[in-house]
């Protein structure tokens, strides 16, 4: 955009990368399904390669799957660059001092929730493009688990420095807590715990399945215990002053919350019957991942009401009433991304894995569209949003 100049540098610019680092791992998604990878827990480079060899329409969606992949990885470690750069900047004003003595303190927990997102892009890079890297893989699990340990050290570090402030001191400014920004928090600690998970279910080294467990287990049942605080004092705020306009998009954050605890479940109970011996009936499965995507459904409805009676799109997004740059509209990429990685479970575990619908019928596909359709619409509010904030 010509002559654009961008909003002064906060902590939520991190949401820039995460935005693309979640397209990325939902592109992927898509085929980790479709394809067959019998005896692996996750599509390779090895199941990959002889179908694009082949040829035909499944070798068609291989081959635009890798490119999307590809080119939101790059905006994905581009804006990871940039927002390092930027914020070790960012650290040396007094705005980042005024930060951290405010409720905006919470704006630095996306800094370890990108990183956690970083970790999921390149293990999946790695298994798209390295050859016989499964042959390997029960060393990179390790190195996985510790990655997501220091993640979770780092966000229980911002957290107990947060949260000891406010209860210390008592500053917590209620009369401006009319939004759910501050379960930010509750999102690290989901990321991180839906990290831990994917060692759990996927790895066969025992130590490193039983970390996991307990690692995803123990970050998930914080995540669990904030919602509870933070959704009631969120809600009781807007209640009584009604939601802070340029924070709308906040009502929505619950969504990718949501998914990350669903997968985790999923990982868990898959992870438990595949090592453990402990059978999953497969009614469980569609019983959670229905309960999942309804109360996603609720939130993404009331987000939405909500956008149109304060006319957020055509104030922050398309500019109907005047220009008004808004960072934290960088936040709108993630339910999006969420909603439509959580949909394709629902579909496969709840319907697919119950037999209830055929894989690769008229049904299937057809259930299909709503993941699509919410990946378009994603994707082109990545572009508006990444152009409004000239980025």
């Amino acid at each position: 955009m010509e002559n654009q100049v961008r909003p002064p540098y906060n902590p939520l610019y991190w949401l820039g990368a995460l935005g693309p680092g979640g397209l990325a791992v939902s592109f992927f998604v898509y085929i980790n399904f479709m394809v067959p990878h019998k005896g692996v827990p996750m599509l390779t480079f090895d199941h990959a390669w002889p179908i694009l060899m082949k040829g035909g329409p499944m070798a068609w969606l291989i081959g635009v799957i890798y490119v999307l992949f590809v080119i939101a990885t790059i905006y994905h470690i581009k804006f990871l660059i940039w927002n390092t750069k930027e914020f070790l900047k960012y650290k040396k004003t007094e705005a980042y001092e005024a930060m951290r003595t405010s409720n905006n303190e919470v704006q630095l927990f996306a800094i370890p929730l990108t990183l956690a997102m970083t970790v999921n892009v390149l293990f999946i890079l790695g298994a798209l493009f390295v050859p016989h890297l499964w042959d390997y893989v029960e060393y990179m699990f390790p190195a996985a688990v510790i990655a997501f340990a220091v993640l979770g050290y780092y966000v229980s570090k911002i957290f107990l420095e947060y949260f000891g402030r406010l209860i210390a001191h008592g500053d917590f400014d209620l009369a401006n807590n009319n939004s759910l920004a501050q379960m930010l928090s509750i999102f690290a600690y989901v990321m991180v715990g839906v990290g831990f998970s994917a060692s759990a279910a996927m790895s066969k080294t025992l130590w490193v399945e039983v970390v996991g467990n307990i690692g995803a287990i123990f970050f998930s049942s914080i995540a669990i215990l904030l919602i509870l605080i933070k959704l009631v004092l969120g809600f009781k705020s807007m209640f009584e002053q009604g939601i802070a306009p340029e924070a709308t998009p906040t009502l929505w954050i619950m969504i990718p919350i949501l998914t990350l605890l669903g997968i985790t479940f999923v990982r868990l109970d898959l992870g438990f019957e595949h090592h453990f011996g402990s059978e999953v009936p497969p009614t469980s499965l569609f019983y959670l991942t229905t309960f999942i995507l309804s109360w996603q459904i609720l939130f993404g409805k009331l987000g939405y009401t909500i956008m149109r009676r304060n006319k957020y799109f055509r104030t922050y997004i398309f500019w109907k009433y005047g220009k008004k740059q808004s960072v934290p509209s960088l936040a709108l990429i993630c339910p999006g991304v969420a909603s439509s990685v959580f949909y394709l479970f629902f579909v496969h575990y709840g319907l697919v894995h119950t037999h209830m619908v055929d894989k690769f019928s008229i049904v299937y596909f057809v259930l299909l569209l709503p993941a699509v359709y919410i990946q378009y619409k994603t994707v082109y509010y990545f572009f508006k949003v990444k152009k409004n904030l000239a980025l």
